[in-house]
């Protein structure tokens, strides 16, 4: 079986033989399956009417247990993005209501994101299709290839610096 990667791969081959482009072959591949999975994904999202970085959001306020709710600052360190991007985010879910943005109490500097009913309905909706089409995408590989996978990808993301914070 060839893929478009082996078709470029054998292009530079024939005109670089000097040229040791095997890592080009991973590489491109995960690029590739990226780019696969993340329009694969993004047909779930739309379905529920999310955006990646709605669902991201959402799902990270419901998997930290109830009350689902986070500081801004908790939320950037789990969705992994800029305190500057999630405030802008935070806005436009609050217009959508599905999440609130309080004050602390306990903390006037801080703000609290609660996921409300709507959002909550809504993330577990959408969590449940979601999983169920990752099953389906990774169907291909039995489970033994599913770990061996994760556990490859694993090293590769600790290895560029990927880890917990």
């Amino acid at each position: 079986m060839v893929d478009n990667v082996d078709r470029v791969l054998e292009q530079w081959r024939a005109e670089r033989p000097d040229l040791d482009a095997a890592p080009m072959g991973v590489i491109g591949r995960i690029s590739r399956a990226a780019r696969c999975l993340e329009r694969e994904l993004q047909e779930i999202f739309d379905r529920h009417g999310l955006q990646t970085w709605e669902f991201d959001i959402l799902a990270t306020l419901r998997r930290s247990g109830r009350p689902y709710q986070l500081t801004a600052g908790g939320l950037v360190a789990s969705a992994m993005v800029t305190s500057g991007a999630i405030t802008n985010r935070i806005d436009r879910l609050v217009a959508r209501g599905l999440v609130t943005r309080v004050t602390d109490p306990n903390n006037r500097r801080s703000v609290l994101i609660t996921l409300t009913d709507q959002g909550l309905d809504l993330v577990n909706e959408a969590v449940e299709r979601h999983v169920a089409n990752e099953h389906r995408l990774l169907s291909v590989f039995t489970q033994a290839e599913q770990d061996e996978l994760a556990g490859l990808l694993r090293t590769l993301l600790e290895s560029l610096g990927d880890t917990p914070a």
